[in-house]
């Protein structure tokens, strides 16, 4: 279950339990085609004993393995399998479901919610778990000095989180949230024991996680891989492979390579993979391909704390030098659809009826002269109160799709007097950029969880240390949003959520891109892979004796 909005870079959409929407394309090409109809259960793995390993990519290399402080989507990915929560949504019917808690009671004005814990759950040191270490995750959060904003927006409401006994506790919100129920059970948890000892952001753990899960870590070579093995104590049904290895491949060429050769099991692909270089004979005999849409967004991120980007008129100009339909088709092969707000496209939340700002170069510069951006010493640059327009574009190493659309908005944007540099860094020095406003402009996504919650983005309460990178302020968004959060009644929420990305969509804080749709190889010796309405569940994973390599 994602706790809490994930980035990810914009080349890589990591595939993982709780991160993908089925909706398989039925074409029969070999850029439509899906073996999604062999994604089912051949062998129970109960009549088989545990083994076998599965190898995995990462797109980048995690900052840091603390559920708490965690941020994107490759640590969301390596942690799933290490941490677990209160409760989790079941795969198929996406209800909500016991996990770390047997059980639980709601108040009837549902501001109260009472766990009652499992006892049987130890971490994987042999410490038992107990509600001193929920407690302690929840203080955690509210800590000021922890580096949590993202998930301080979710508690803000809660009035207390508190220990009734041992194994009882009682998460009480000071008034309505629609979204309370699954973030008083969905709070990150961690060891009680080993972080309250020292700084809880550089605490030890968070390169050598102790959870709860089915897989207990085993290493982390920095800039080679992460190894989680099944954990032979797990109170639950166990994993059913010995091993998870998570791979760090920044090269998409190195990536297909490694698949080919098989050393890669479970990867994601480009679309020029997807259509081209993964058709034949060969792969097909060895891996499963699908694709399917993906509850998330990319986009270009305007930082309007900028002298170019504080004018709405600005931004909206540079949307329109954007030519989105020509990207999607050429670079992205046509596998995504163009958006326009923040809410998943398939969801009711989205507004299908605010259509995109169209490519035209023409009135992006009209936009740009009434704004005052002119060039006015004939340099070949516009400028406006002596400032030339000369901005940086932020991007992640190894973001090839980023970079492609970087280039083309680089040479349009020349073409109109405005100088536009590119700069990759590496990850973790590109999320610390963004955490402290180092940036005028950047391309990224967000991976999406079942509901909405535009506040953790979008509130101007966010714009200095939240998730609200962009600074985008707008006093009517804001009650939008806060009402909204009150309104249990999906249908009366959706109502303030159409006015909200019209808001938006007026505002253009980012230039939304594209919900693009994810595609994949998995290899064929795995068993018992599902795709669910939230993608796969490598957990439930496994090899039978005869197929095992390693």
């Amino acid at each position: 279950m994602e706790k809490f909005l994930r980035l990810f870079a914009l080349a890589f959409l990591l595939v993982s339990s709780g991160l993908l929407t089925a909706g398989c394309s039925r074409s029969t090409d070999c850029q439509g085609k899906n073996d999604n109809s062999y994604l089912k259960a051949k062998t129970d793995p109960r009549t088989f004993s545990a083994g076998g390993s599965l190898i995995r990519e990462l797109g980048e290399e995690p900052a840091t393995l603390n559920p708490v402080i965690a941020t994107d989507v490759y640590e969301g990915t390596v942690n799933g399998g290490i941490y677990e929560t209160l409760i989790r949504r079941n795969n198929a019917t996406l209800e909500f479901e016991p996990l770390l808690a047997r059980s639980w009671e709601v108040s009837e004005d549902g501001l109260s919610y009472t766990f009652y814990l499992r006892k049987d759950v130890k971490w994987h040191d042999g410490t038992p778990f107990t509600a001193d270490d929920v407690v302690f995750s929840y203080d955690s959060i509210r800590n000021p000095k922890v580096a949590a904003a993202h998930l301080q927006s979710y508690y803000q409401d809660v009035k207390s989180y508190t220990k009734i006994d041992s194994y009882t506790v009682r998460c009480q919100y000071g008034k309505p949230y629609f979204r309370a129920f699954e973030f008083c059970g969905g709070i990150p948890i961690v060891a009680k024991h080993i972080f309250e000892k020292g700084d809880f952001n550089t605490n030890p753990a968070g390169r050598s996680p102790v959870g709860t899960g089915p897989y207990v870590f085993e290493h982390w070579e920095t800039g080679r891989e992460i190894r989680l093995r099944r954990n032979p104590d797990y109170w639950g049904e166990p994993a059913w492979l010995r091993e998870v290895v998570y791979k760090v491949v920044l090269d998409p060429t190195v990536k297909l390579q490694l698949l080919k050769k098989q050393e890669l099991d479970f990867a994601g692909l480009l679309p020029l993979q997807w259509s081209k270089q993964s058709c034949g004979t060969s792969f097909r005999n060895k891996f499963y391909r699908a694709s399917y849409t993906t509850p998330g967004y990319n986009y270009i991120g305007w930082n309007s704390k900028k002298p170019f980007f504080s004018d709405k008129r600005v931004r909206r100009a540079m949307t329109h030098f954007v030519d989105r339909e020509t990207i999607l088709r050429e670079i992205l092969l046509g596998l995504g659809e163009i958006v326009t707000t923040t809410f998943y496209v398939k969801s009711p939340e989205y507004p299908h009826d605010v259509k995109p700002y169209p490519y035209d170069p023409k009135k992006a510069r009209e936009l740009l002269d009434e704004a005052g951006w002119r060039d006015s010493d004939g340099d070949g640059l516009r400028d406006k109160d002596g400032v030339s327009f000369r901005f940086e574009f932020l991007l992640p190493t190894g973001s090839e799709t980023g970079e492609k659309i970087a280039t083309i908005l680089k040479e349009e944007l020349s073409r109109s007097g405005i100088e536009m540099r590119i700069r990759k860094i590496e990850w973790a020095v590109f999320i610390q950029s963004m955490n402290e406003r180092k940036f005028d402009a950047v391309t990224l996504g967000w991976s999406l969880g079942v509901e909405s919650d535009p506040y953790q983005l979008w509130h101007s309460s966010q714009a200095e240390e939240g998730s609200n990178f962009v600074g985008f302020k707008n006093s009517r968004a804001d009650v939008l949003i806060e009402d909204a959060r009150k309104e249990f009644s999906r249908s009366e929420r959706i109502k303030k959520y159409e006015e909200f990305s019209r808001i938006l969509h007026e505002e253009q804080p980012y230039t939304f891109l594209f919900a693009r749709k994810s595609t994949v190889a998995v290899h064929r010796r795995f068993h018992n892979v599902r795709l669910y309405p939230l993608g796969f569940d490598t957990k439930e994973w496994f090899v039978p004796e005869n197929l095992r390599r390693y």
